[in-house]
């Protein structure tokens, strides 16, 4: 990814996110040939010269220091996430030396957090890394994510080493606007996580390729993708229709294991007494049960995700649709 191109259409893209009312710029019924606020109203706000804000516009941003950068993001009303991307796409900018994109080794995940994984009985858990790999799951993480689980084990037969990948899923198995109702936001999320951290770690070849991949296979994506949103996903509710349970409403929480960079242990809870709380417990139990007593693909044993995944049986999951109408 071109760390220029990449500033310039952030800068633009956020330029243009932001009306003059919102800015406190007096229009006088004047007919605006850009949306947004103009270059130089940004150079304004930010109290820099209108010759210096464009060049940060053209991106060049080598050099530039916090105070002059803090500036523009106020100028521009950017979030706590956008703000950070601006800081991570001024970092890289600034290294010293161009790194050729290489690919990284295999992440694995240490044995005492895939202890601490099995220990959550009542709970879904699982880990991710910053291109939505899961790392790893506990037993109810691979029921509840079977449909991801068994895209990935009949997708990349071929593949050894590839892990099951949130987004390769949402955005090229045919069933995920069935496993997620509310696939539109889920999508836009996803979309928007993977370019907070192609900002943070600009040289990883693995996430380029799943972004070429993705762009090149689905409209969908390269659209998201072409608005170089940003977002920071660490609570909220997520709803799914599985195959075996029917539909859960779940809480969600992340925390970033300090000890393993880039590694978020996400877990899912259902509110007490309620139908999803019902529907979790009854997944839990068809989870233990033995594979050959199971209808739709039981889940693999074992915390762990192997790096070549071994072929399970893909859940009944229904078609309605190949890629969603993005709202």
């Amino acid at each position: 990814m071109d760390r220029k191109e990449e500033i310039r259409e952030f800068l633009i893209s956020r330029r243009a996110k932001v009306s003059p009312e919102q800015a406190g710029i007096p229009s006088y019924g004047e007919l605006r040939r850009v949306p947004g606020v103009r270059r130089e109203e940004v150079a304004q706000l930010a109290g820099v010269s209108t010759d210096y804000y464009p060049r940060l516009e053209r991106g060049s941003i080598r050099g530039v220091s916090d105070s002059v950068l803090e500036a523009v993001a106020s100028a521009l009303q950017l979030d706590e996430a956008e703000r950070a991307h601006l800081m991570d796409l001024a970092r890289t900018a600034n290294a010293l030396s161009h790194r050729t994109p290489r690919r990284p080794a295999q992440q694995r995940v240490r044995p005492g957090v895939l202890r601490v994984l099995d220990g959550m009985t009542g709970v879904v858990a699982m880990v991710q890394n910053g291109r939505s790999d899961v790392l790893a799951a506990n037993l109810l993480g691979r029921a509840l994510y079977g449909p991801v689980f068994n895209f990935a084990s009949a997708s990349g037969q071929s593949l050894p080493g590839r892990l099951p990948n949130q987004a390769r899923y949402l955005f090229l198995d045919p069933g995920a606007g069935d496993f997620y109702p509310d696939w539109p936001a889920i999508a836009a999320t996803t979309v928007a996580m993977l370019r907070l951290e192609a900002g943070r770690n600009p040289h990883d070849r693995v996430l380029n390729e799943l972004v070429g991949e993705l762009t090149t296979r689905s409209g969908l994506f390269a659209e998201l993708w072409s608005g170089h949103d940003v977002r920071i996903h660490t609570t909220g509710t997520k709803r799914f229709h599985h195959p075996v349970a029917g539909n859960l409403s779940l809480q969600f929480e992340t925390l970033h294991l300090p000890g393993d960079e880039g590694q978020t242990l996400f877990t899912f809870t259902a509110e007490p007494g309620s139908p999803s709380a019902n529907a979790l417990a009854f997944l839990a139990t068809w989870a233990a049960s033995p594979p050959e007593t199971s209808t739709a693909g039981g889940p693999a044993g074992g915390s762990a995700v192997p790096e070549t995944l071994p072929h399970e049986q893909p859940g009944a999951r229904t078609s309605r649709k190949t890629e969603p109408t993005h709202d």
